[in-house]
């Protein structure tokens, strides 16, 4: 399957990214409810995919539903912070008075634009880390995932990792973890090793450590909501990185299309913040590892200050805030 998500015969078809990498396993979705079934356990994420997956319910709704209205709204708060859920449902919804085909034509184009943008905007974003870094071969680092399996089919910040490995210029690339989940260790490496590019997983602790030791020469980070001044919401994590980054000089590079940028928003503090459920971290592979009523804090995101980032980068170049 090339793209993470698709159309066919009727049904959303999706990578299914809670099986990765031990299985490669595709869902076709036919109802509502299992598309936001598959959203809200992270069978399909990362912001732009989600946008994509707005888009496809509504399609899905437009044939199958009594009441799309209502479907709609169901998938557009599935997950709260992704900005572009919303977005994908909104930009289908308008299309929803000419029909169902041209609520699927709207999708469909969706997909097509998504691929484009993250590809130009991780090709801006690849020429900001060459002139913010004089080290060659490059040693970057990534958090949770932002490679082509949370888009449609190529990456946003990962996809800078593309374009610079195409030209000879990664030397590894250090993938954190991604606690509680493990999109890093799950995804991000196995999206890196089909594509033959080196690199070491290691856990989120040891990212500072790793930036002390001179091991970093960037940190590129993808964004599930930009604010209009330029804070950052993105997987939890990203902000205590963004500060270890800070500390030690290492550039932080954000890679997002527009469709991610909320201009609604002054700041990040308006973001909503998901909170996951407590068993992510009491339970490991089903098994219990904390004391009965052990309390949980599970946020999904955090967000990152402005002044913490090197550059954010859309399609357009630097985002200006």
């Amino acid at each position: 399957m090339r793209r993470t998500i698709d159309w066919a015969d009727g049904a959303v078809v999706i990578i299914d990214q809670t099986a990765l990498p031990g299985e490669y396993r595709l869902l076709h979705l036919r109802t509502v409810d299992e598309l936001v079934d598959a959203i809200k356990r992270l069978a399909v994420r990362g912001a732009p995919a989600l946008g994509a997956a707005g888009a496809l319910g509504v399609a899905l709704a437009a044939r199958t539903s009594e009441n799309v209205h209502a479907d709609a709204d169901l998938i557009a708060t599935a997950r709260p912070t992704a900005v572009n859920l919303a977005w994908g449902v909104r930009r289908a919804m308008a299309k929803l008075h000419q029909g169902p085909d041209a609520v699927l034509d709207e999708a469909l184009a969706l997909l097509a634009e998504d691929e484009q943008l993250n590809k130009t905007a991780s090709k801006h974003a690849a020429e900001i880390v060459l002139a913010e870094c004089a080290r060659r071969p490059l040693r970057l680092l990534s958090h949770c995932n932002a490679g082509r399996l949370a888009t449609v089919g190529w990456g946003s910040a990962l996809g800078v990792v593309w374009h610079l490995h195409e030209r000879g210029l990664v030397e590894e690339v250090l993938v954190d973890e991604t606690r509680p989940l493990l999109q890093g260790a799950r995804l991000t490496a196995w999206e890196l090793a089909q594509a033959n590019v080196p690199y070491r997983v290691q856990p989120d602790g040891a990212a500072a450590a790793a930036m002390a030791r001179g091991m970093v020469d960037c940190v590129l980070v993808g964004a599930d909501r930009i604010a209009a001044n330029g804070d950052v919401a993105n997987k939890i994590g990203t902000y205590g990185l963004a500060i270890a980054a800070r500390h030690h000089g290492v550039p932080f590079v954000v890679v997002a299309p527009s469709s991610t940028v909320d201009r609604t928003l002054a700041t990040g503090a308006g973001v909503a913040i998901e909170e996951r459920d407590a068993r992510e971290l009491t339970e490991y592979a089903g098994i219990r590892v904390t004391p009965p009523g052990a309390q949980v804090f599970n946020p999904a995101f955090d967000v990152t200050p402005h002044e913490l980032i090197t550059a954010v980068v859309t399609e357009h170049g630097r985002f200006a805030p």
